[in-house]
């Protein structure tokens, strides 16, 4: 039997992002803001805690944008203005909880405890993931965009058939929801009630395609409408707005509320990748734009007005960050003995026929090229 039309408008009152505008609980000034009682701002704690995160996400990813451009990464993704994102999401996840990063998440992975050099190794292509997700909880970084979208809603829903209390997260950005990836991974949220959250980090940009030719949606948020999960648009350079946005879908992930799609807000400051040209396609004038909603300036201006901030906690977490960044760097410096055989391990459980030709026609080529 089909839904009354006054339930279906009722429904979809219940699934689209309240009011229209992103949520924020600190403005660009570092002045709380009203979130019109849909987020429950955090506690002094966990905005301390936001903010030493956010400063050393910030300086270790200088470090791996310098580290590129010495040759010591093939490439970097640099996630320098979406700090709030990275940050907020790994902080509002519990211990037990997955996270499914991209490609630009390094600082969301690193802020999940996974050391500095294990998150880089990938980008060095020396191993195809440099840390245990099984030890971290953190999937292995995704290329291929919104492919993790699909591994987050499997493991979510295996979770939850084994009665386990686990929640999913899977950062994506602008560009993969355009993806077929993305809507299969929400239709499938969406049918099976699945404990799982999806961030899109709107950093507006899919490369040098700007969001106004990926989409005509009003908001990414309103794709969620359609697969039926509730949605959110946030200010994606609000750390304690994040952080509080996905604190509020984990938790009702865990009782049972099924999927959240959250839409936060940002700007990619930085290009690209360490390969890519931004001035082909924006200009300066923009950047400057972005430059004053600054998330971490933005935390620190409200941490010190409320007196939560003073100039010796400011020092000892720059002295932290320095040094996480000094030993990714020292790390990164020592050369690395690859074997080359390695490149054919882990990637099924037991080798197929034609990759073990392949590993048998590699070593019998290196072998040549010894006897040579």
């Amino acid at each position: 039997m089909a839904m009354p039309a006054t339930a279906v408008s009722d429904r979809i009152a219940e699934l689209l992002p309240p009011g229209g505008f992103p949520l924020g609980l600190i403005d660009a000034d570092g002045q709380p803001t009203d979130a019109g009682g849909v987020l429950n701002p955090p506690p002094p704690e966990a905005l301390l805690e936001l903010h030493r995160r956010m400063v050393v996400g910030r300086r270790f990813d200088t470090q791996a944008t310098a580290l590129a451009r010495q040759g010591r990464l093939a490439v970097y993704p640099s996630s320098r203005g979406q700090e709030a994102c990275q940050i907020g999401v790994a902080l509002a996840l519990r211990e037990q909880d997955w996270l499914f990063p991209t490609y630009r998440d390094s600082v969301a992975v690193l802020t999940r405890g996974v050391g500095g050099v294990e998150v880089l190794s990938m980008m060095r292509g020396e191993w195809h993931c440099g840390y245990d997700p099984y030890e971290h909880r953190v999937a292995p970084q995704c290329t291929p965009l919104a492919t993790n979208a699909l591994h987050a809603v499997g493991l979510a829903h295996a979770a939850r058939l084994k009665g386990e209390d686990t929640v999913a997260l899977v950062l994506l950005g602008d560009g993969a929801t355009s993806e077929g990836d993305t809507h299969e991974a929400l239709n499938f949220a969406g049918v099976w009630n699945a404990p799982v959250v999806f961030l899109v980090q709107n950093n507006g940009y899919a490369i040098s395609v700007p969001l106004s030719k990926q989409t005509a949606a009003p908001a990414l948020a309103c794709k969620g409408v359609g697969y039926g999960v509730p949605s959110l648009l946030v200010d994606g350079n609000d750390a304690a707005a994040v952080f509080a946005a996905v604190r509020c879908a984990v938790e009702r992930a865990t009782a049972g509320g099924g999927p959240t799609f959250i839409e936060a807000l940002t700007y990619r400051v930085d290009a690209h990748t360490s390969a890519d040209d931004p001035t082909r396609y924006r200009d300066d004038a923009e950047v400057q734009a972005w430059l004053t909603r600054d998330p971490l300036a933005r935390l620190e201006k409200h941490l010190r007005a409320t007196g939560l901030l003073d100039d010796e906690r400011a020092r000892a977490v720059q002295e932290e960050a320095e040094q996480v960044a000094a030993e990714a760097r020292e790390g990164l410096s020592a050369e690395v003995e690859v074997d080359p055989a390695a490149l054919f391990e882990h990637v099924y459980a037991e080798p197929t026929e034609n990759l073990l030709e392949q590993r048998a026609r590699l070593l019998d080529e290196l072998a040549e090229e010894e006897q040579s």
